[in-house]
């Protein structure tokens, strides 16, 4: 067997186009139509009002891409089936997600997931821990989703990996800059359907080489690859069942039920009941998909162990993530063909990185500067959070140029360091969902040490590279160039030591040897244990300071059967029962700050059809300044609120830029506080006059309700 020599046809460059032209084109359709992305609402929360299956199918393959369609395979084909278990792990995050952490967060209307660590501990540095914890792991999981395909398209075609990692960010920017999260979350499914058709493609025209399904699954049982229940419970073991099921769904319980791409999608849905449907409508896309990229794997281990050649030892490839798009080149000899291969691995990197910006964007905002520039207008809000989408797409191709440096497979690399951010991730929310007594200093000092350790395992674990053993592979029928392969053809030696398998470590480098399925789980436990005992030391949070709201009804639904009094008891004096009506309660307040103010021009809304005014009756001792400014002495109005509390409201008499005697009730809270939209806030000046906006100027102002 020689090396292939085949490369991209026009065709296959044709077909790659017209992928990224569509993915462009989607982008720039949503820019120009609906609201034009002019507020935030819509940009990052397509109004709240998406359709399920578009966002399930979005969150599928936001978090899958291509280093599912590279790694998985590649695993497949070094170290067995054992890995498809890893499928069902998923599943169970995804159902314990859909029970717990959907019903905490969606009810909460929140842009940022980790505005509830504020809300629960009311602490911002709770918060940020949070911020800080995601753009640290999504930042690294960036650079290596635009790798990964950037490598294998340099093995098929030659075009260097910096060519293509820049224009597969600066498309995927490009559209999430243009779109927002409908842009995002319909390039997703069309780049869905581009996947799919991929990887049918070389399955079935890699199976019908080799001889059939039956001729597969009999050569990789020859290869003592066929295995899925190693019960063995120790953790430097690399795949184990334990490992596969227990370790995958704590660091998937974070993806699925606490991370900013996964929480935004589902909060853009209009009701509950739709958010949990599309987190469960996950579990037979994630089977499917990782079920197809396996049989990928067995039949390309099968078609290369029939010819007595392996292209990874041979030397044919530089390493393991090459080895899929090699075999498609060599066996989807049909023109455009490969082209489609490459598009499903680009649409998978794509479909990551715009969901992964528009996360960034969002909590870059929310959580980081929409405390300092929220007194700013709703268009130059959005402005900014689209240019957070540009430095985090610039920041993205930067630490794809890092990950050039990796070893081993991309999949492992991106489970190691991802796993060792969600981890903390997932152990700071179960802090907060479902320890009353956890306070936020606990929160910070446990997420980042949480954060710290199984990075430092991660990282220690690249760089000491731990003996982890491959399943035997065979050159008998290779044709060599080296001089050093063709002695081992010669003396007939079927394996070639592999300098990525690692060496065995001793001492305290024992530690790196734990698997990285492991990682989630070792931030976790570190978050919660820690954070429990720093909450101790420091003070605990008694039941007075924490809202029901915020903490999940574990005991409701464990001992559904007991009296009231007892499962208030088991949460520490916290009334469940009360729940929806705090959530219901705390919603409306929040109210003024849902309001789309879109219309917002020059102090006035460009229709008034979606506004309930209240026109109070005109004082006429109102008295004015020089400058038409009324002074506030004298002329408030009473405004009964829903719980009858009452709040004084001033009156504009019939002087300055205002209609006569009218005057424009703003939202009120429950609490009978009255709550100013953020683009219409008053601002009082020390002699008691108030000062308008600066954005009002003619006509009269109206604020929503």
């Amino acid at each position: 067997m020689l090396p292939l020599e085949r490369t991209f046809s026009p065709w296959d460059y044709v077909v790659f186009g017209v992928m990224l032209a569509i993915s462009a084109g989607i982008g720039l359709f949503y820019a120009f139509t609906g609201g034009k992305q002019k507020t935030q609402k819509e940009y990052l929360m397509a109004n709240r009002n998406m359709s399920t299956l578009p966002v399930a199918i979005s969150i599928c393959v936001s978090f899958l891409s291509a280093i599912l369609i590279l790694g998985t395979p590649a695993e497949m084909y070094r170290r067995g089936t054992m890995y498809w278990l890893n499928a069902f792990g998923i599943c169970i995050a995804i159902i314990f997600a859909a029970v717990s952490f959907v019903p905490l967060l969606y009810p909460l209307k929140l842009t940022s997931s980790y505005e509830y660590l504020q809300l629960r501990f009311k602490s911002h540095a709770a918060k940020l821990t949070g911020t800080l914890i995601l753009i640290v792991s999504q930042l690294l999981y960036m650079g290596i989703v635009l790798f990964s395909p950037s490598t294998a398209l340099e093995a098929v075609t030659g075009i260097p990996t910096w060519v293509t990692v820049v224009v597969n960010g600066a498309v995927s920017t490009f559209y999430t800059f243009l779109g927002g999260m409908k842009a995002v979350v319909w390039t997703d499914v069309f780049q869905f359907v581009v996947m799919i058709g991929g990887l049918l493609a070389i399955v079935i025209k890699g199976t019908i080489e080799v001889g059939g399904i039956e001729r597969v699954w009999e050569i990789n049982q020859q290869s003592d690859r066929i295995e899925f229940f190693d019960f063995n419970t120790d953790p430097t073991q690399r795949h184990t069942f334990w490992g596969l099921i227990v370790g995958t769904t704590i660091g998937w319980l974070s993806t699925y039920g606490v991370n900013q791409a996964s929480v935004q999608r589902y909060s853009s849905l209009p009701s509950k009941n739709k958010a949990r449907v599309a987190i469960l409508l996950n579990i037979p896309g994630i089977l499917f998909l990782i079920t197809i990229c396996c049989v990928a794997g067995i039949v390309c281990f099968a078609y290369y162990q029939d010819k007595g050649c392996d292209p990874l030892k041979a030397g044919f490839v530089d390493n393991s993530n090459q080895l899929i798009p090699y075999f498609v080149m060599e066996v989807l000899d049909y023109p455009g063909l490969p082209g489609l291969f490459i598009s499903c691995l680009f649409s998978g990197s794509l479909s990551t990185m715009s969901s992964t910006l528009n996360a960034l964007s969002a909590i870059t905002w929310e959580d980081m500067l929409k405390w300092k520039f929220d007194h700013i207008p709703e268009s130059r809000k959005t402005l900014i959070n689209k240019l957070m989408v540009l430095i985090y797409g610039a920041a993205g191709i930067g630490m794809a140029f890092l990950a050039q440096n990796l070893g081993g497979t991309v999949l492992q690399a991106s489970l190691s360091f991802t796993g060792a951010a969600g981890g903390p991730l997932i152990g700071i929310f179960i802090l907060g969902a479902v320890f009353p007594w956890a306070n936020w200093i606990g929160v910070v000092v446990g997420g980042l040490v949480g954060l710290a350790l199984p990075l430092w395992i991660s990282f220690g674990a690249y760089f000491k590279k731990p003996f982890s053993p491959f399943k035997p592979t065979t050159i008998l029928n290779c044709t060599y160039n080296s001089t050093v392969n063709m002695t081992y053809l010669q003396l007939g030696l079927p394996d070639i030591p592999d300098p990525t398998a690692g060496s065995p470590l001793t001492g305290i480098d024992s530690l790196y040897t734990v698997s990285y399925l492991w990682y989630p789980s070792i931030g976790a436990a570190t978050a919660i244990i820690l954070g429990l005992i720093v909450s101790c030391l420091t003070g605990f949070m008694s039941s007075d300071e924490v809202d029901a709201k915020y903490i999940m009804p574990i005991f409701d639904w464990i001992f559904c059967c007991i009296p009231r009094k007892s499962k208030n008891v088991l949460h520490c004096g916290l009334n469940q029962a009360d729940r929806d009506e705090e959530i219901e309660n705390w919603l409306k307040g929040r109210e003024g700050d849902e309001a789309d103010v879109s219309g917002v021009e020059n102090g006035a809304f460009e229709s008034e059809k979606s506004m309930k005014l209240e026109r109070l009756p005109r004082t006429p001792s109102t008295t004015f300044d020089s400058n038409g400014i009324p002074v506030i002495e004298d002329i408030y109005h009473t405004v009964e609120t829903k719980n009858n509390n009452s709040v004084p409201y001033p009156d504009y008499n019939n002087k300055g830029n205002f209609d006569q005697g009218a005057v424009y009730a703003t939202s009120l809270a429950v609490n009978g506080d009255e709550m100013y939209p953020s683009a219409k806030k008053r601002n009082i000046a020390n002699d008691g006059r108030e000062q308008l906006p600066n954005n009002v100027k003619k006509g009269r102002e109206s604020v929503m309700i």
